[in-house]
């Protein structure tokens, strides 16, 4: 019998590892790699899992939860993992990476396995046939045209526009209340009231943070939608006041009274245990990001698991389109792997890759395809980008936010963390012996 041939479109880290991992499953692959024959405005090679920004996969730590997503990822034989471990370079309690080194790793590893053939051309068009697209954030024009077909224009984005988020546990309940602007249907909104001088204080820190330099071909993304909250503030006080921390409709039902200015945050995840800062999308530092969230009463000690971010990037709205094994819900043989499904970063690509890569070769071998437990690190993202609300779906890192909720309440943060990181591990170990 002919073994079966699943095609992989993209061999950045996500597209690498899936094409790894259906090649160690006995499936011939047939990798296609637009580069160097057309380079994107961020690569500078023809390497497989070019890392065009950092050369840091973030933390090691298992009390981290990227640290404990890498784990799981060491433990299914990923090629990204494997490589960034032998390309390792000192950088305190973080896994960085010769980020050449890795990727001539990446390249020379997947290259030369004798189930995968490369083939350096465009893919203009989805093929038929068990198919996984891992094209990554700069996809062709061509291609994101045949994208936009498959799944209707309004489900494919071309830019990030995402809100910082909170655990909601982080949230000082003491100052804030639930309410919807005028009332209208269930009281869904954390709302954090401001006073006139507590307005300004936060207004003067927002106009005077330090923000983060756009590349050249971000710069039209303010045209195509949401203005950063530092944008807005530069055209004055009122377009806040009349913008996103309207008061208007949200008084506070303690006092009876309007508030001179409101914070809303909106819940993020179905277990109610994130929340997003509404229409604070913004280009702001990380820690300048930090500095002005803590000047919003309620929230001077919140725990950001996402910092707000703006930037070009393909990705689909995966809670409408796939489903938690990455297959794409109205064709069974084709998935989706990367940050195109709004996972965001360079190991949570890689994990969507190797997720995908496993029930791509699952489903031409004939097997069960699986879904990972909601405990683990790999399976808290799938079912993150398949069970957000699709109506505000952007783009997710990994953390301990996501998981499901631990059975008991534990106060410390380090011992929380340490007990997410230990039923994860248990988990992953008990799901590879089922699977």
């Amino acid at each position: 019998m002919a073994q079966p041939i699943v095609n992989v479109i993209g061999a950045g880290l996500a597209g690498s590892e899936a094409a790894w991992q259906l090649a160690n499953r006995g499936v011939q692959v047939r990798l296609y790699e637009m580069r160097p024959v057309k380079q994107t405005p961020a690569h500078h090679t023809d390497k497989f899992a070019e890392l065009v920004c950092s050369n840091s996969l973030r933390a090691n730590s298992l009390t981290n939860a990227v640290g404990v997503l890498k784990e799981e990822m060491r433990r299914l034989n990923s090629v990204i993992i494997k490589a960034a471990d032998e390309c390792s370079v000192p950088a305190g309690g973080a896994l960085a990476v010769d980020r050449h080194e890795f990727a001539a790793k990446v390249t020379e590893l997947v290259k030369n396995h004798p189930n995968v053939t490369v083939i350096n051309e465009e893919v203009t068009d989805i093929p038929e046939g068990p198919t996984v697209i891992a094209t990554g954030p700069l996809t062709s024009k061509a291609l994101s045209d045949k994208l936009k077909e498959l799944t209707g224009e309004e489900y494919l984005y071309f830019y990030d526009a995402a809100a910082p988020i909170v655990e909601k546990d982080s949230i000082d309940m003491e100052k804030v209340y639930f309410k919807s602007r005028y009332d209208k249907g269930e009281a869904a909104y954390i709302n954090c009231p401001m006073t006139e001088e507590e307005f300004d204080r936060f207004y003067e820190a927002l106009i005077s943070a330090e923000t983060v330099p756009l590349k050249e071909f971000e710069k039209e993304i303010y045209f195509e939608g949401c203005m950063p909250i530092e944008v807005m503030a530069q055209r004055g006080k009122k377009t806040l006041l009349f913008g996103p921390m309207k008061p208007v409709g949200l008084e506070d039902p303690r006092t009876g009274k309007r508030p001179f200015a409101v914070v809303q945050l909106r819940q993020d995840d179905a277990a109610g245990t994130l929340y997003n800062i509404v229409g604070f999308q913004t280009h702001l530092k990380w820690g300048a990001q930090k500095e002005v969230i803590r000047l919003i009463p309620g929230l001077e000690n919140a725990e950001i698991v996402r910092y707000g971010v703006m930037h070009r990037n393909t990705f689909i709205n995966s809670p409408k389109l796939l489903k938690p094994t990455y297959q794409y819900k109205y064709r069974e043989d084709l998935f989706f792997a990367g940050q195109m499904t709004g996972v965001e970063g360079y190991v949570e690509s890689a994990a969507s890759g190797l997720v995908a890569g496993i029930n791509a070769a699952n489903l031409v071998l004939g097997k069960q395809l699986v879904v990972f437990p909601p405990e683990t690190a790999i399976g808290s993202m799938a079912h993150y980008i398949t069970s957000a609300n699709p109506k505000h779906f952007q783009p997710m890192n990994a953390n301990f936010g996501l998981f499901a909720p631990l059975d008991e309440k534990i106060k410390d943060k380090k011992k929380k963390n340490e007990r997410y990181a230990q039923r994860a591990l248990e988990t992953i170990q008990n799901f590879i012996k089922k699977s």
